[in-house]
């Protein structure tokens, strides 16, 4: 497998003193993945991720992504969507369909809002259009670390409404003692409502807490997953997931 990897050592704090990289759990760096088959731009990448202290790794295909997540277990992948044998939603939905909860960061330069929509429903945790500016990637990549490596959430990390349960560093949730899977997206999602529960969470909010996204885009990612939720979730009564018509979504206790 043709594959680049480069470590440099991690650094607390940037030149400009901005807090270091997302470590793991063993205080290791955050290790990356970075798919793209432009020679130029993975070497950049390479390099200017690798100074920032993450540890890096570059594959050029699709068929080398999916072995390099088996094999080197990254923390998140930073995928290119055009690619020589099948593309980066191909790749992202493959290893969701796979249960692979791998954070996915598309970098491309497909930008209609056909492209984002894909790129979310495939199983995408974020969606950043080429150009890009180096500084929004890193800050990007570290407010999904900050939501996905183990040991960075302090506070509770098991949630019961009803009898659902949802357990956070375990990535676990389950619904009257049967445990339901969930995508990476799905899972953020049901966290941000459980962690809110019985508060009105509106479209904006919830697409800035669980996408990123600071903008109101016409695409219809929130509905879109809340009816996965429904579906996987809310099956059988009580129903707790709630419509706030004009308003927005919320996670009712049951009532006694």
């Amino acid at each position: 497998m043709l594959e680049i990897v480069r470590a440099l050592p991690a650094f607390s704090a940037d030149a400009s003193g901005q807090p270091g990289v997302a470590r793991r759990g063993d205080g290791s760096p955050a290790r990356l993945l970075v798919v793209e088959d432009e020679s130029l731009l993975a070497d950049m990448l390479l390099d200017a991720l690798s100074f920032a202290g993450y540890e890096v790794h570059v594959c050029r295909s699709g068929v080398q992504a999916m072995a390099a997540v088996e094999e080197r277990r990254p923390d998140i992948v930073l995928l290119d969507v055009n690619m020589p044998d099948f593309d980066g939603f191909t790749v992202a939905a493959r290893l969701r369909a796979a249960s692979d909860l791998t954070p996915i960061i598309f970098l491309t330069a497909r930008d209609t809002a056909q492209d984002l929509r894909r790129g979310y429903l495939s199983g995408g945790d974020d969606y950043l259009t080429k150009p890009f500016r180096l500084e929004e990637l890193r800050l990007r990549i570290e407010a999904v670390l900050r939501r996905t490596l183990d040991g960075r959430d302090a506070e509770t990390t098991r949630f019961e409404v009803g009898d659902l349960v949802l357990e956070t560093r375990a990535h676990q949730v389950w619904r009257a003692g049967e445990e339901i899977e969930l995508s990476a997206t799905e899972f953020r999602l049901l966290t941000q409502l459980i962690r809110n529960v019985d508060k009105v969470l509106s479209r904006a909010d919830l697409l800035r807490q669980v996408w990123g996204m600071e903008f109101d885009s016409d695409t219809s990612l929130v509905e879109t997953y809340i009816s996965y939720l429904r579906r996987k979730l809310d099956n059988r009564e009580p129903r707790l997931i709630r419509t706030v018509r004009g308003v927005g979504y919320v996670l009712r206790r049951p009532r006694e």
